[in-house]
């Protein structure tokens, strides 16, 4: 679906639920990044100015109103059968204010800042919401294929994310909202 349009959005609901019979996890992580703006971003860093409010605006349409979108269509559902879990995934919060970040940077710090009005607006009926992020450069398309080789070697895996996102969905996580958890940190169980 294209979590851009809310008519995708339902329609990708509709067919998950028709097909599953509910829902009870939501990973918010479609998003586009830097190299969508900016193919060089991590050599040849770009100011904000140069960025054309076309890509300004599709990146924050995907980062942004995408996870909006997706967790109004499928919170109802969880709100139906009084429990859910919503994973947003995110990105440090240097990197939110890295220069030449722009529109990447300040998409992801609006994610944060909707992760927690999410998670105060569910507060007391069952549904979790957190912010995972990698804990630094993940090896994704997001990345640009020319970085030097001595900073690609530095970028994590991205199945990093797996077993937090594993736990985070798991009944052992059940109460715990409103984090912002650094997968290369995880340790299996609550948050420091």
């Amino acid at each position: 679906m294209d979590v851009r349009d809310e008519q995708s959005v339902g329609e990708g609901v509709d067919h998950m639920l028709s097909a599953l019979g509910g829902v009870d996890v939501l990973v918010n992580n479609a998003g586009i990044g830097m190299r969508t703006v900016n193919p060089d971003f991590m050599t040849d860093a770009k100011a904000f100015w140069h960025v054309s409010p076309d890509g300004f605006s599709d990146l924050f349409a995907t980062n942004v109103l995408g996870y909006f979108l997706v967790a109004r269509a499928v919170v109802p559902h969880m709100l139906d059968v009084g429990h859910g879990k919503i994973v947003n995934i995110s990105i440090n919060e240097t990197t939110m204010r890295r220069k030449g970040f722009a529109p990447y940077g300040p998409s992801r710090a609006a994610t944060d800042a909707l992760s927690h009005i999410m998670a105060d607006d569910l507060a007391g009926t069952g549904i979790d919401v957190n912010l995972l992020l990698p804990g630094g450069a993940t090896k994704t398309g997001m990345t640009p294929d020319l970085a030097p080789r001595d900073m690609q070697a530095t970028w994590l895996d991205p199945a990093i994310m797996g077993p937090p996102i594993c736990w985070l969905a798991s009944r052992a996580s059940d109460g715990i909202t409103d984090q912002r958890i650094v997968a290369k940190d995880f340790t299996g169980g609550r948050p420091v």
